[in-house]
């Protein structure tokens, strides 16, 4: 291919890039409101904890099956299918694969819904000291477990959708996910004996939700709900031989972070509910930028890798890993500077204490840390799937999950046995006294996910390049050094600015404390932008003519 259609297949997956990250922006805002009415309604006390465990082992499981093995095995297949053997093809073997994955979701759904308390168990053998906690977290599991079925569906019209390279119906549905639970929040609590069971319900009917919003675009491409048992078709064959190291691939990637919610179960209560709150302000610059350069991506890199372009693979894939480096890096400066003002002005009201405010901050500060590995990560596993290799992903992530294992139980401090049978917690209390090196407690969990998360970027980029014969090394370092200035040159004054303004409620007029804080971020964006542009990063142009095209819609002009 040449560098002219490389350039094209890159500005197409730069404007898809785009409307994917401003339709994931505004599920960032609805989501954020969700989690400030939760902040609101329940804390960072022991109903917070129970729900935010029971939500994350659905949503787990969501990703393991959903977006990790049926989107690693579904979007690689058909687009190999519509390069090369058209559409109707192309339908005909996803109606095959839905099917066995409809099927599959139903045998789990019902698991899931008959043994609630072995899966609570699982993810948080702490709470068994609290039979009051643990019966409520079982509660919620119960209800809102039948979510993963209609949101494994919607992950898998998600890719459907992708590859016929439509982005908008998939990016939007999370909303109606926030919008169903604030809804459940405010119209469920009067006829309910616990708040926290609204939640519950919210999940369930949002879930529902998003389903129903997507069968009219899937309409619009083709597709049929109408169930094919072909289970002798190529694709399906195809599809489960890439799904099954995907499923351990995903399996090892989430075990991740059901390893930190059970250490965080073990330690003082608020734990898992400061890694929630701070990852909840994380997932902005990698959902809204990170995620939907992967998903934009994808496509791209499979029909790349269908016609066998190493050349246009490994082009596309140093544009994208810049534009990484340009939104990640000062994003993650970024965060830790507002940590404290964005956690007491969106959280710091009802339940949520200040204590709470400096809790959350000082966990998101950790965790930002490791964004620009994550980020770029996002865009270099979906590369390995659209080569149909699902195997390399999953070595790298196991070696992840042992060493984030271990940083993170050398880094959390001591922690007493619990109550219960749970073997894991027993040896966890015993490492933890003989290995631990330092007393960080949940901000250990955070900075050994950010540690084990550089890492599983390194050792990712190292197999690629060995895959595709070489990588743009100077141009890739360039990027890194300069835009690394550039934030660190916008960090610096954004820093003494956040330190003179009291951010907690009463200490001013909330318009004024607004209006400030979104100086500060406008006065961070022009800042980075000046000194990039000043720096000459390279990736400034790019990211200019992004902006440009998605607000005109003019076409991308990349230059290197």
């Amino acid at each position: 291919m040449s560098d002219e259609s490389t350039a094209r297949e890159f500005g197409r997956v730069a404007r898809a890039t785009g409307v994917v990250g401003s339709l994931t922006f505004l599920s960032r805002i609805s989501g954020l409101a969700r989690d400030i009415v939760i902040g609101y309604l329940l804390g960072a006390q022991s109903a917070a904890d129970a729900f935010f465990v029971a939500f994350r082992i659905p949503n787990l499981l969501r990703r393991l099956t959903a977006e990790g093995a049926l989107s690693a095995g579904f979007v690689p297949v058909l687009s190999e299918y519509l390069a090369t053997r058209g559409r109707r093809e192309a339908i005909e073997a996803s109606r095959t694969i839905v099917t066995f994955a409809v099927l599959c979701l139903i045998l789990l759904t019902a698991a899931g819904v008959l043994f609630p308390s072995p899966l609570t168990r699982l993810f948080a053998p702490g709470f068994a000291a609290v039979p009051e906690k643990f019966s409520l977290t079982v509660q919620l599991v119960r209800i809102m477990f039948p979510a993963i079925f209609f949101v494994s569906l919607v992950a898998l019209a998600m890719g459907y959708l992708n590859t016929f390279r439509h982005f908008m119906a998939p990016s939007l549905a999370p909303v109606l996910l926030n919008l169903a639970i604030i809804a459940a929040a405010f119209l469920l609590i009067p006829m309910l004996s616990q708040p926290v069971m609204s939640l519950a319900y919210g999940v369930l009917l949002g879930s529902v939700a998003q389903l129903l919003f997507q069968l009219p675009f899937l309409h619009r491409y083709g597709f049929s709900w109408r169930p094919s048992l072909d289970f002798r078709s190529p694709a399906l064959l195809r599809f489960q031989r890439l799904m099954g190291p995907a499923v351990v691939g995903a399996a090892v990637y989430q075990l991740n972070v059901l390893v930190s919610t059970i250490l965080a179960s073990l330690l003082e209560p608020g734990s898992v509910s400061y890694l929630y709150y701070a990852d909840r302000l994380l997932q902005f610059p990698l959902g809204v930028f990170a995620v939907a350069l992967g998903t934009a991506a994808l496509p791209s890199f499979s029909l790349l890798a269908a016609r066998n372009d190493v050349a246009g693979l490994r082009t596309t894939l140093g544009y994208s890993l810049r534009l990484v480096n340009f939104i990640s890096l000062p994003s993650a400066l970024g965060l830790m500077v507002i940590a404290v003002p964005a956690f007491s002005l969106l959280f710091q009201r009802g339940a949520f204490s200040a204590d709470d405010v400096q809790a959350s901050a000082r966990a998101l500060v950790f965790l930002a840390l490791g964004l620009w590995a994550v980020s770029a990560t996002r865009v270099l596993v979906p590369l390995f799937h659209s080569m149909q290799d699902t195997r390399t992903p999953v070595r790298v992530a196991f070696w992840t999950f042992v060493l984030n294992l271990f940083l993170s139980v050398m880094l959390m401090g001591p922690v007493a046995a619990v109550q219960g049978d749970s073997p894991f917690a027993a040896a966890v209390a015993a490492l933890s006294g003989a290995i631990g090196v330092l007393s960080l407690s949940y901000a250990g969990l955070a900075l050994a996910n950010s540690l084990s998360a550089t890492f599983q970027f390194a050792a990712l980029m190292w197999l690629v390049t060995r895959r595709l014969g070489g990588f743009a090394w100077r141009e890739y370092l360039s990027s890194l050094w300069r835009n690394l200035a550039a934030a660190t040159i916008m960090a610096a004054p954004l820093l003494l600015a956040a330190g003179r303004m009291q951010w907690a409620p009463g200490s001013g007029t909330l318009p004024l404390q607004v209006l400030s804080f979104i100086a500060l971020v406008a006065g961070g964006v022009a800042l980075y932008a000046t000194a990039a542009r000043l720096l000459r990063s390279p990736d400034w142009l790019v990211a200019r003519n992004l902006g440009i095209a998605l607000m005109e819609r003019f076409p991308i002009r990349v230059k290197t």
